[in-house]
């Protein structure tokens, strides 16, 4: 208890770190969504029902997308929700720049009643740098 008393702000912090730790690991192991890495995503991918959707925005799809991807920005996506519904049952791999927008899709996804929803870890750095293909628009 005495260090507790003369430490009172290293304490604090202690429990602001112990406190965000558990509250990422109680998101993780609650999300409704997979996260795969670049080789399981072209796993998915070689199931010919699936949807690739590319959750970037327009300038960062001018560096290339991934074949076949479907374009539908992240901030336009709860608005175009019906031009993809036909595929809430099909497995659909998400993927932005690095895998943090793409992981917000993946909950608007899941709300929305999709079933199979994958997020690309690394996103679409992480494609480029596994040196799998591009296509450019």
């Amino acid at each position: 208890m005495a260090f507790v008393q003369n430490h009172s702000l290293l304490v604090m912090g202690f429990m602001g770190v112990l406190g965000l730790i558990i509250w990422t690991e109680f998101n993780r192991m609650t999300r409704k969504y997979k996260q795969v890495d670049v080789n399981q995503a072209v796993k998915l991918m070689n199931n010919d029902e699936s949807l690739v959707l590319d959750v970037r925005e327009d300038n960062e799809v001018r560096e290339g997308k991934i074949q076949g991807a479907k374009h539908i920005p992240l901030g336009q996506l709860d608005k175009r929700i019906a031009e993809i519904e036909k595929s809430k049952e099909k497995p659909i791999l998400v993927y932005c720049r690095s895998g943090n927008r793409s992981a917000h899709a993946c909950a608007t996804l899941t709300k929305h009643g999709f079933a199979q929803v994958t997020n690309l870890s690394g996103g679409f750095s992480a494609w480029q740098s596994a040196n799998l293909p591009v296509v450019k628009k």
